[in-house]
């Protein structure tokens, strides 16, 4: 064994110029610096949780035509096999490739699966404001909430657009069509 130890030694201070002891030195510190800035990245681990994240979210969003709120529910992130959906003034937009922020433990994950129209128009994340009722806005918050709709045309992908059945007709009545074009005609008539 002294033998093979010597003979490694050799030809370690022939091929390096170091002494076993600054070569076998050198070669750990290297390891860790391997081990941590690989550790600054997606474990090996996690690897297979993001591929398939990202596979979700590269999905082809689905068509949903006209729903109902409560059709929209549950679509909020909690199922990961379902798209991730939120409505703007009554227009439904796929916003499954920005989980991080609409899904489950995001910041934002209170507005999906609803219509979060005057919370979004009110900069709220208040319970109460999450709803599609804009009655009773400011001009400004109305305008906030055109940049929100516009934002949301430009990034995601709308898939449909809700609906309410009035309960004493019986007669399904579909919700403001949300058409950035109303805004941009009332400011040129200005």
């Amino acid at each position: 064994m002294a033998a093979v130890w010597q003979i490694v030694t050799e030809a370690i201070n022939n091929y390096t110029g170091l002494s076993a002891t600054a070569f076998f030195t050198i070669l750990a510190l290297m390891y860790v610096t391997f081990k941590v800035v690989s550790g600054m990245f997606v474990a090996a681990d996690d690897y297979a949780a993001v591929k398939r994240a990202n596979e979700i979210a590269l999905r082809e969003p689905v068509q949903m035509g006209d729903v109902t709120e409560e059709d929209l529910r549950p679509y909020d992130g909690s199922d990961p096999n379902k798209p991730l959906l939120m409505a703007i003034k009554g227009q439904i937009y796929d916003v499954s490739r920005s989980r991080m922020f609409y899904g489950p433990g995001g910041p934002y994950a209170l507005f999906a699966g609803r219509d979060a129209s005057r919370a979004l128009a009110l900069m709220s994340f208040d319970p109460k404001d999450l709803t599609g009722n804009i009655e009773g806005l400011s001009d400004s918050e109305l305008e906030v909430l055109q940049d929100w709709e516009y934002k949301f045309m430009e990034k995601y992908v709308k898939v449909g657009q809700l609906f309410s059945t009035d309960a004493s007709s019986g007669s399904k009545q579909t919700e403001d069509d949300g058409d950035a074009s109303k805004l941009d005609q009332d400011k040129s008539q200005q």
